[in-house]
């Protein structure tokens, strides 16, 4: 009867994806880790480009500016504009200066928003 016990706990186990035995962080770990990998799985650090592409490109095509030539985002602009870090781009996306669209933490978590400011001063330098 013991040894039926057992079988069925070492069957549940298996079945579950989890090797017996393991302790409750081990489980974790396994729940979060792909097959085979050494370490957890890490987030994807969120695509710049791909961001920019889907939020701002409509008005800022080529780093231009459609509702304000003055205020495009190629390098020279910014710096004038003393516009020249990331935070300074996301804190011009949470609160924007002229007719720009609002861009809140609902629509882009700090992690794109600083994805898309890094793109921005990479690419339109």
């Amino acid at each position: 009867m013991l040894r039926k016990m057992a079988g069925m706990l070492v069957l549940l186990a298996a079945s579950a994806g989890i090797p017996a035995g393991c302790s409750q962080e081990e489980a974790q770990k396994a729940a979060v880790a792909p097959a085979g990998s050494a370490a957890p799985a890490r987030e994807q650090a969120p695509d710049g480009k791909a961001l920019f592409k889907q939020y701002c490109a409509s008005c800022h095509p080529d780093g231009g500016n459609v509702s304000d030539p003055k205020r495009t985002l190629h390098g020279s602009a910014l710096k004038k504009n003393k516009i020249t870090t990331p935070e300074d781009i996301v804190r011009i996306m949470r609160n924007p200066l002229s007719r720009m669209i609002r861009f809140d933490p609902s629509t882009l978590s700090d992690r794109e928003a600083r994805a898309i400011a890094e793109y921005i001063l990479v690419t339109f330098k």
